[in-house]
């Protein structure tokens, strides 16, 4: 149930504490081994990995968000001979790895629309869904379970599938959609992690408003349509109502929720003051996940939850 989001570098060696993200550190992949086998040794069951490269060259089109020396492609080859029975799933995105931090592509991202009335810039979705859909074949290829697109880029999820279909994944690697992902302010200190703040502009034209609940409906039944095997809410709590839609609307599929970074820092911030204990506000936080309808969840808590779930519970 429990899947645990990890940041992978491209400096082997790193062991690099992310400050806004409490117990939460930056690996290089010679560091993995070491930080993953007592996890799952635990009973760790899953991962999810977000590359965060540092001495890669980002450029407008994320080229090195599937080379051969991407971390994420890196580690999954690791993991896949260190711990056979661990599911790997891999975030997909390009914010990354471009140098202008949005999670599409195109060489003129910024070229204002013509004849638009604001002159605004935008990017190019059927351009950005064909590279999202090549990252996650090289994914699958490199040893992913599943891959987790999270650019929120119209048609990512046909165009993934029919690569992994074409090339033969589609029965080796499935897919776990963000399908309703709110343009968030709980995103900072994942942003601060992975170093995939937007250079200008924001992410809001291609995030789903917080308000917009018709809308995130339609995108989960679009994501079924276009060949989803698990659909995400992403971020948590301000969201149960749509991960009860999502487990309603779909009952044959999967219901992912995040709980993501701010969250996180939120819940770590309120225990430093004394506000609650930080298990209990674990666990009532994760268990709304549960009765909303969610049955796979992501967080940073994981490690924790490892040991929690082998000592006696708390009184209230």
């Amino acid at each position: 149930m429990l899947m645990y989001p990890i940041f992978i570098t491209d400096d082997p060696d790193a062991e690099i504490e992310i400050k806004s993200l409490p117990g939460q550190k930056r690996w290089g992949i010679n560091k993995l081994e070491g930080f993953l086998r007592p996890l799952v040794e635990k009973g760790l069951r899953s991962v999810i990995l977000f590359g965060v490269p540092v001495e890669l060259e980002k450029d407008e089109c994320g080229t090195h968000a599937d080379s051969d020396v991407t971390p994420v492609v890196q580690a999954l080859k690791l993991l896949t001979k260190l711990f056979p029975k661990l599911l790997l799933a891999a975030d997909v995105c390009l914010c990354e790895y471009t140098n202008h931090g949005h999670c599409g592509s195109k060489p003129d991202v910024f070229t204002p629309i013509p004849n638009h009335a604001n002159g605004a810039p935008h990017l190019d979705p059927s351009a950005s869904a064909k590279r999202i859909g090549e990252v996650a074949l090289a994914y699958a290829k490199a040893g992913a379970h599943l891959v987790a697109p999270s650019d929120m880029m119209d048609g990512r999820i046909k165009s993934i599938k029919t690569m992994l279909i074409e090339h033969g994944y589609a029965n080796r690697c499935g897919v776990m959609s963000y399908s309703a992902k709110f343009a968030s302010g709980l995103y900072g200190p994942f942003r601060e992690a992975a170093g995939s703040a937007p250079m200008a502009g924001d992410r809001k034209c291609y995030q789903l408003p917080p308000f917009a609940k018709g809308l995130a409906r339609r995108a989960i039944n679009r994501d079924v349509l276009e060949g989803a095997d698990i659909l995400m809410v992403k971020p948590g709590l301000p969201y149960l109502d749509i991960i009860q839609d999502c487990a309603t609307l779909q009952p044959d599929h999967p219901t992912a929720v995040y709980q993501v970074s701010g969250e996180f820092a939120m819940i770590h911030a309120g225990a430093e003051k004394g506000v609650y204990d930080l298990r209990l506000m674990a666990e009532e936080t994760v268990g709304s996940f549960l009765r909303a309808g969610a049955s796979i969840i992501l967080t940073y808590f994981t490690p924790d939850f490892l040991d929690w779930l082998d000592q006696e519970p708390l009184p209230n």
